[in-house]
């Protein structure tokens, strides 16, 4: 519990310098989000910049100290501006509409692909010169092909040719999103594309870590006792040799998941998917500033608590680990 309370400490610090960081990042950029509303409506009138700076809370009249209280307070009470996008929605309802999408598509992907790759890791690391040890160079290109060009060939394949899959978008034209099948039908059905190239090109990493790891843990002295002792196969490895090979991947794992939030931004615009990559491409392109610092804020957040988890996790999992933070 000491090594968990001193992580927390430095994860409150982390966090801390996250949202003080994003705070600053704006107002470094060039513009702000009355400028960007004025440019996009060139027809209001210049009494209307005043009002905009009251609504998007740019507040230039007070001090830089001033703002940074106004944005912690903000923060806390869970108001993150207003997204000159998607004007008049707030931040936090875009992000609430965006974020269920890549959760959902990217979440599932990465815990696939993390099942997946495991255990073809496992199996591939105790049976070597075996048919997964020998397609090992098939998995190391797959590692090395970026996932944007594998999407781009299976649209041009499944998609465009063979009409198998659609080619963009989260669901059909006409569908009205909601809990009932028609919608939740469209919905997977959208997803299976993007889904199996994240699956495909993601899966070979995990593999191949596995794997090495596995190929240095057989040849440790409690394994071989292990097989000494008469034990079954199966039980050697997955008791002794699998449990311990596969902390550096579950420490992998935990952190990846913290990156799922942010989605997969170029699979996103790739395939028009309606997640927070694509929507912060959005914002990036149209200058809408509080958007962007919004899903950079939850980004932090997501990645900081996944490393936290980690550690959590590498206590429980790591008896070693728990016998160092005793010190």
């Amino acid at each position: 519990m000491q090594f968990i309370a001193r992580r927390l400490a430095t994860y409150v610090v982390a966090a801390w310098v996250a949202v003080t960081v994003n705070f600053f990042i704006p107002r470094l950029m060039p513009g702000d989000a009355v400028t960007t509303m004025m440019a996009k409506f060139p027809a209001l009138q210049p009494a209307a910049e005043k009002a905009l700076e009251i609504e998007f809370g740019i507040g230039k009249q007070g001090s830089l100290v001033h703002q940074y209280v106004i944005y912690l307070v903000n923060i806390f009470h869970g108001n993150l501006g207003l997204s000159t996008n998607y004007y008049p929605s707030s931040v936090v309802s875009v992000l609430a509409e965006t974020i269920p999408w890549t959760l959902i598509l990217v979440g599932s992907a990465t815990v696939l692909s993390f099942a997946l790759g495991t255990l073809l890791g496992i199996v591939a690391g105790w049976r070597r010169r075996g048919i997964l040890d020998q397609l090992l160079p098939a998995f190391t290109f797959l590692q090395a092909v970026p996932y944007f060009f594998l999407a781009l060939l299976l649209i041009d394949l499944l998609a465009i040719h063979w009409h198998l899959f659609p080619s963009s978008q989260g669901y059909s034209n006409g569908l009205i999103p909601g809990w009932h099948w028609a919608f939740i039908q469209s919905a997977v059905y959208h997803s299976i594309l993007p889904a199996f190239t994240l699956i495909i090109t993601s899966m070979a990493g995990w593999m191949l870590q596995m794997r090495n790891v596995m190929i240095t843990t057989i040849g440790e002295d409690y394994v071989l006792a292990a097989q000494a002792k008469g034990l079954s196969n199966r039980r050697v490895i997955f008791t002794y040799a699998a449990r311990n090979a596969i902390l550096p991947n579950i420490a992998g794992f935990a952190v990846s998941l913290g990156f799922v939030v942010a989605g997969a931004l170029v699979m996103e615009f790739v395939f028009s998917y309606p997640g927070v990559g694509y929507t912060l491409y959005n914002a990036v392109t149209s200058d809408d500033y509080p958007l962007m610092q919004g899903i950079f804020l939850v980004i932090a957040m997501a990645v900081l608590i996944a490393n936290l988890l980690a550690d959590a996790v590498y206590v429980i999992a790591d008896p070693r680990t728990r016998r160092r933070a005793a010190y």
